[in-house]
């Protein structure tokens, strides 16, 4: 059994110490790219992208479409490199699909979106009496603690609001970024370097005091997370925030690059670069990141906005993830996943919308050595409900997820309280995918 304890810190006061030692640095020059050797490009090291779809995306539009239903909208499908169809908007996913592979057959009780996203994210339904670590954080504990070599977080999130580590401690909360790399929270400033010596040595004395007069963990685990604020800001691993070091072309990849003259703007174009700068994280050692693409509550106009807007940029950016990731020989390595808190209504509602709906949609996951091109479960002809008799929760998907990155599946974790807590809430890995 491994056992997890709370360190005390709030993620607000991990951040005020990131934002007061960014303050304490002299200007530096985090724009150079650091050149890997041949032996660090060899080396295999498992992680993960979560592609998050904040808001409930229509997965029946996208993954699971209805030619001929009722509920059926106004897509086609088409075929793919892979043993199954998907919308006609994503030609180029409808390309690498033979990589990847999507579960029709999640079915879930939380169609509210703090409760749905709480439940895919930990695996665990909310609970007063505990919070529940997000799946990135379980992983920043399993395999970012292991990496020594890994001055930067092992948990980044970009773009997004963030998760709570729960019980896993602010050493484990998710590092905010936005697309760009810019860092929240954290201005640089300029000090002079022995000036900033003489201040963490102050502070050196106070906290070893603080720890020596054994007041609980939370001193050392103020400690800790300080030096690792530090270490971050001088750190040449830095570097992988920094997509505009990125060839024009593999960025046109990512973002889409439009016929009509210029990569996708706004959204679109952030959700590219985002996951243009996942890749470098992975590649950097970072062991799970999440993606945030949002603006997917589409109460009304869902057709005209997944066609001009959301399809676009997830067609361009998941394709050029998983080309990327695979002419890098690291397609194996990384899995992918693509989720929302829900999905949306098979029944399409007068303002030519979809509302939420939780008890039959579609997750996408692939990479990491995952059988890919297959369709896992069905739902009936209109899409209204589960049809292969096997349904899936989000503890299932994180249990293929962990089976690929070698997180054994028995791993038990630790509470506050003493409370034991299985491994994605017991879920089990998916046999068509894990072979």
């Amino acid at each position: 059994m491994q056992m997890t304890t709370p360190d005390g810190m709030s993620r607000r006061h991990f951040m005020r110490h990131l934002a007061a030692s960014a303050a304490t640095l002299p200007a530096m020059n985090f724009i150079s790219h650091v050149q890997a050797n041949a032996a660090e490009l060899k080396k295999k090291q498992k992680a993960c992208i979560l592609m998050w779809m904040s808001g409930g995306p229509p997965t029946i539009d996208i993954w699971d479409l209805k030619p001929g239903s009722k509920n059926g909208g106004e897509f086609k499908p088409i075929d793919t490199k892979g043993d199954l169809q998907i919308s006609e908007h994503m030609p180029k996913t409808a390309a690498v699909m033979d990589n990847l592979s999507v579960v029709r057959a999640m079915s879930t009780r939380e169609a509210d979106h703090g409760r749905g996203r709480y439940y895919m994210h930990t695996g665990y339904v909310p609970n007063p009496t505990v919070v529940h670590p997000a799946f990135g954080s379980v992983v920043s504990y399993e395999l970012g603690t292991k990496r020594k070599d890994l001055e930067i977080p092992s948990f980044v999130s970009i773009g997004g609001g963030g998760t709570s580590p729960g019980f896993m401690g602010a050493a484990h909360a998710p590092f905010l970024v936005d697309n760009s790399g810019n860092i929240r929270n954290a201005d640089m400033g300029e000090l002079g370097p022995g000036r900033l010596e003489q201040r963490l040595n102050m502070l050196g004395v106070v906290e070893d005091n603080f720890i020596g007069s054994q007041r609980g963990e939370s001193g050392q685990a103020h400690k800790d997370i300080y030096k690792k604020a530090v270490n971050l800001m001088t750190s040449k691993q830095m570097a992988a925030f920094k997509v505009s070091e990125e060839k024009k072309e593999t960025l046109d990849m990512y973002t889409g690059a439009p016929a009509q003259g210029g990569a996708m703007m706004g959204a679109g174009g952030q959700f590219g670069r985002s996951l243009l700068m996942a890749r470098r994280l992975v590649e950097a050692g970072v062991p799970f990141v999440e993606v945030d693409f949002g603006g997917w509550d589409l109460h009304a106009n869902v057709f005209e906005t997944l066609k001009n807007q959301r399809l676009p940029a997830l067609d361009a950016g998941i394709a050029a993830l998983t080309t990327d990731l695979k002419q890098r020989g690291m397609l194996d390595d990384v899995v992918l996943v693509w989720m929302g808190e829900f999905a949306r209504t098979p029944r399409i509602n007068q303002d030519v919308g979809r509302d939420h709906w939780a008890a039959s949609w579609s997750t996408m996951i692939g990479g990491g050595g995952l059988k890919g091109g297959v369709a896992v479960g069905e739902t009936d002809k209109d899409g209204v409900s589960v049809a292969s008799g096997q349904s899936y929760q989000p503890g299932d998907i994180w249990a293929t997820a962990s089976h690929a990155l070698g997180i054994p599946l028995d791993t038990v974790h630790t509470s506050k309280r003493g409370r034991p807590m299985k491994l994605a809430n017991g879920g089990t890995a998916i046999k068509e995918l894990i072979g």
